[in-house]
This record gives structure tokens, C-alpha cells and sequence, in this order.
């Protein structure tokens, strides 16, 4: 079946015609048209969540995995609004989003009506392209028909080219729910203009030729970007020093991985760190996690900053000098295969292998703590996993250790924003093929928890909260500690815990609270897949803080 509406026609049967398949549907009225079509229609996987912020972030998680535009659609007013967390992360992480809103006529908007806001735009400085269809009432409206066809097109090859988020704004009048049995109008598909780039401009040759210290940071990549091949021949330059982040979704033994564990120790003394200091920086991926070496590399006046690949090209380090738009794969063939004399790489990464000896002394007698509950969860997580990571703490604390490289690493580092983290885990195991875990902190939890209200959660699906009683990541910041103001406004200390919300949710739920008994609880959660798990971990709120920035001092 169909709306008998035309331009929601159109709107259904150019997502069919482009292949966007996956349609997340919260609830309403006016939104009545295209939830008919889309549900109706057996090429469309649709879901229903009724949480608009959650229900963005669950399209966005399963946007992530895929790597192909999901459609969320709603009805008119504030519903539009709470899309707005997921679309701005959509926005920077670039990931392709379809925002379908429903919206009363043009004369309706600003006369009394109720659930009506100023929809069109709303989105203005976070979305790629936005627009507003035209009502088209007859099929002999050609013209209407034609221009709501090129922008529904526009939007479409937007998201797919620039991988990011769309808004389409649709006006419907009443009646909303009639239904014909065939579309009364056909759809034209516009082609999608492909525009590679295979050229690395001849000044960065010649810069990358003369320079003896080049530093390559590897930061957000959805795999598989690099294969062994590439990173061998990266790493065989011995003026090429390459780090990477746990986002990165690279492993490889002549690589940093750890680069807080690096910088930590002499960043605060210039006549040591000033022997990092590269001639030439490269940038690959999306945002840089790591606080240390984004100050380090401001501090001490970058003097050239490139970055490959098609995202976006930020000028993090305040030297952008280029942006070469080619796959960092056919960047690393293109590379001059002579190279100069250097020491730069085994000088460092010699200093890395010397500090990942000694830590290991520290984690000997290291207390229980967030810090020692990562120790063990990195030690222990399956092989072939999809590994979600909250924000806050949590990315922090992953940055700490080396990835396993059978997982598949997603953060939501486009805002850095605690909402959504669960909900867009949940969207990424709704569409992988391989289990997620989901490793998060309290405030992130508690803050998506209607995210659990979802029907579309896998059996195999595992949550592990680290409860330190409030955001323990300002405990870590510069600022005064157990004050009232502290308690209160920043690390907003609560007593809260998430065994009903499980029993609501059909989670099975285990907490615990010492080392002595992470074993059994951790196999446990292994070992049962007939229901989503949720482990909530509690440690004690005034001594992570101490734990952490005593393992720096004690590599120093």
C-alpha cells in the first residue's frame, strides 16, 4: 500500500529506487503518510522507537556500521528537535543520515496550531543540505512533481558524497491516512557525480622528501583501511613515526598506540619533549581523542600540518597546509621510496616500549579502580567483537591500553556528547553481524536510558557500566575537589544504580564491587546470550582520580 499523498509517493519510492532500506519510525500523526508507505512496503527494514533523541542515535549507530544513509522519520514539532544531538554528531563524525520531518502547510505555521514550530532550517549549521518539498496535490502539477524530485535527489547523493547528515522537510495537509494500492506517479533517479581525487600535490612530496621528523596521527577510521602491507611500508621509513588512536582501528608493532602513555611523562619538561617536536604532520581519520598531544603539538607551533583522505580537514594544530584528498592507502603507495637518514621512529618508540615495561610494575599494586577494572576488562573481552566505547572517561581509559585486533572500534567522537552512547550502540548491533559490548560510565547510562526502551535489541548484546557515583572524569580535571559546588554542579555525585532499569528492560543484570570478584561475574556475562547482559561495576568515587594520575607519575 500507499499514501494516497503525492510528494510522500515520491519521497518512498526514490528510497527504494537510491536503496535506503533501513527506515527508524517514531511515532505521530502527521508523519502518517510516509510511516504507511515505508511500513508497508517489504524492501524497507523499519523500526519504531518512540524516543526521538534515542531513536537519531540508533539510526546513526546502525548508519555507522553499514556505511550507507539510514532514514529517521517524525512527525512535526519539538519531536524534530531531539534529533538534533544525533544529527550534529552525524554532522562530525560523518556518517550519512536521511532526516525525514513531517510538517503542516506553509499558511498553518505561526496561526495557534498545535505541535507546530518553525521547522524549516532548524538544522542550519549541522546538516549538509536542507530543504522543504513542495505540496503536490494533482499529477499534472509536472513542475512541483520535477523540483521535489531534484531536491529529493540532491539530499540523497548529498549523504552518500559528502557522508553526512540531510534534512527534507515535508508540509502534509489532512487527510493523512488514506492508501492506494499502486503510486500514481513515477520517479526519475539523478546519478550521483563521482569526484576522486588519485593526485598527492608535488609541494608535499618535496616537503615529506626533506623532512627528518614526520609524525603521522591516526585518529577515527571505520575499518578496513589499512592493510598489514601498507603499515609495513609506512614503518619502514625510519624518519616516519606513526601513532594511533584507539578509534583508529589499527594495530601494528611498530606503531604507538598509547600516546597519553607517551606524552604524560615529559610533557611538561620542554628540553625532552622538544625532541618530538616533528618537522611535518599528517593527519588521517576524524577527531583526535587525545588531549595531550593536540596541546603538544599547539604548544610548540606545528610547522606543517597536512591531512589525507576524504574527511573533513580541521585545522587542529592551527598549520593546516593541505588537504589531499586521496585514499590514505594510495597515499602511503605514492610515497617517495627513498628515504633520509633519522632516528626519529626507534628514538620513541624505543622510549614507548621502555614505559609499557615499567607500567607494568604499577599495575602489580595497582588498587581497585576504573583504571584496574580496564586492565582486567582488556584482558578478558572476546576475540571478533564490535567494541563500543562511551564518552568521557571511558574513551580516556581505552586510550590506555592496545586494542585487541579482532575488534571493531566506534565511538561517538564527532561531539565528544555522552547522549546517545548506549542508543547508538544498540543501532550498531541491530545491524552488525558480529556481537557488540558496550563499555560506558554511569552519568552516559543513566543519561540515555530510554535507549533500552527498544524492541530491536539482540540476545547477544552486552553493557558494561562503570558506576563511580557521578562524572568522574572532573575528578581528573584541574579544579578544587570535594567542595559542595564540586559535588553538586560538576561531578554531580548520585546514589544510583541500574538494576530496575534492567528488570524493566529484560536485561540480565549483575553488579560488582571488588577485584576478587570480576571473574566469575565477567564469564558470566560471557557465557549468556539467551537475553541482553548488563554488568554494572562500582568503584570507589575518591580514589580513581588519585589511581590515574598516579600511574603518569610514576612513569615519570
Amino acid at each position: 500500500m500507499y499514501p494516497e499523498i503525492l510528494h510522500a509517493q515520491q519521497v518512498i519510492l526514490l528510497c527504494k529506487e537510491r536503496g535506503i532500506k533501513n527506515i527508524v519510525i517514531s511515532p505521530g500523526s502527521r508523519n502518517a503518510p510516509l510511516t504507511i508507505g515505508f511500513s508497508e512496503n517489504d524492501f524497507f527494514n523499519c523500526y519504531s522507537v518512540v524516543d526521538e533523541r534515542c531513536a537519531a542515535h540508533v539510526a546513526l549507530g546502525i548508519a555507522q556500521q553499514l556505511q550507507e544513509p539510514v532514514a529517521i522519520l517524525c512527525t512535526s514539532g519539538s519531536a524534530l528537535l531531539n534529533y538534533y544531538p544525533a544529527i550534529a554528531e552525524a554532522f562530525y563524525s560523518e556518517i550519512p543520515l536521511l532526516v525525514l520531518s513531517a510538517d503542516r502547510p506553509s499558511h498553518k505555521i505561526d496561526i495557534g496550531d498545535g505541535q507546530t514550530i518553525r521547522q524549516q532550517h532548524v538544522f542550519a549549521n549541522h546538516i549538509l543540505f536542507d530543504t522543504q518539498l513542495e505540496v503536490i496535490n494533482s499529477v499534472e502539477d509536472q513542475e512541483g512533481i520535477a523540483t521535489n524530485e531534484r531536491l529529493i535527489n540532491k539530499a540523497i547523493n548529498t549523504s552518500i558524497s559528502q557522508h553526512g547528515p540531510v534534512h527534507i522537510n515535508i508540509p502534509f495537509e489532512e487527510p493523512l491516512y488514506n492508501k492506494v494500492d499502486q503510486p500514481s506517479l513515477e520517479v526519475k533517479v539523478i546519478d550521483l557525480l563521482k569526484d576522486e581525487s588519485s593526485i598527492i600535490p608535488e609541494s608535499f612530496i618535496d616537503q615529506w622528501k626533506n623532512a627528518k621528523r614526520k609524525l603521522v596521527i591516526l585518529a577515527t577510521l571505520n575499518p578496513p583501511v589499512f592493510q598489514k602491507e601498507d603499515l609495513d611500508i609506512l614503518t619502514s621509513d625510519p624518519s616516519v613515526l606513526v601513532m594511533s588512536e584507539v578509534s583508529s582501528n589499527v594495530v601494528h608493532e611498530n606503531i604507538i598506540w598509547g600516546i597519553d602513555t607517551l606524552i604524560a611523562p615529559i610533557e611538561k619538561h620542554d628540553d625532552q619533549i622538544k625532541d618530538l617536536q616533528p618537522d611535518l604532520v599528517v593527519t588521517i581519520g576524524g577527531m583526535i581523542v587525545s588531549k595531550k598531544i593536540k596541546q603538544y603539538l599547539r604548544r610548540f607551533e606545528t610547522k606543517v600540518h597536512f591531512h589525507v583522505g576524504k574527511r573533513k580537514a580541521y585545522d587542529t594544530f592551527f598549520k593546516l597546509a593541505g588537504h589531499i584528498k586521496v585514499k590514505p592507502q594510495l597515499w602511503i603507495e605514492q610515497l617517495p621510496k627513498e628515504y633520509v637518514k633519522s632516528n626519529y621512529q626507534k628514538r620513541w618508540t624505543d622510549h614507548f616500549k621502555d614505559y609499557l615495561i615499567k607500567r607494568e610494575r604499577y599495575f602489580e599494586k595497582m588498587p581497585w579502580s576504573d583504571f584496574k577494572v580496564f586492565e582486567l576488562l582488556f584482558k578478558e573481552l572476546p576475540n571478533d567483537i564490535v567494541l563500543q566505547l562511551g564518552n568521557s572517561s571511558t574513551i580516556r581509559y581505552a586510550q590506555l591500553f592496545q586494542m585487541n585486533p579482532t575488534h571493531v572500534v566506534f565511538s561517538n567522537r564527532g561531539t565528544s556528547g555522552i547522549d546517545g552512547c548506549t542508543s547508538t550502540a544498540i543501532g550498531a548491533a541491530i545491524a552488525s553481524n558480529k556481537p557488540v559490548t558496550l563499555i560506558t560510565g554511569d552519568l552516559s547510562f543513566f543519561y540515555d536510558s530510554n535507549a533500552l526502551w527498544n524492541n530491536y535489541i539482540p540476545k547477544n548484546f552486552k553493557i558494561i557500566v562503570i558506576n563511580n557515583s557521578g562524572g568522574g572524569i572532573f575528578r581528573i580535571l584541574p579544579g578544587h575537589k570535594d567542595t559542595m559546588e564540586f559535588d553538586t554542579y560538576f561531578e554531580t555525585q548520585h546514589h544510583l544504580t541500574a538494576k530496575h532499569l534492567c528488570k524493566m528492560h529484560s536485561f540480565n543484570y549483575q553488579s560488582i564491587s571488588e577485584e576478587s570478584a570480576f571473574a566469575k561475574a565477567y564469564q558470566k556475562l560471557q557465557s549468556n546470550n539467551k537475553q541482553p547482559q548488563l554488568l554494572e561495576i562500582f568503584t570507589p568515587r575518591r580514589t580513581n582520580d588519585t589511581v590515574l594520575l598516579d600511574y603518569f607519575k610514576f612513569l615519570k
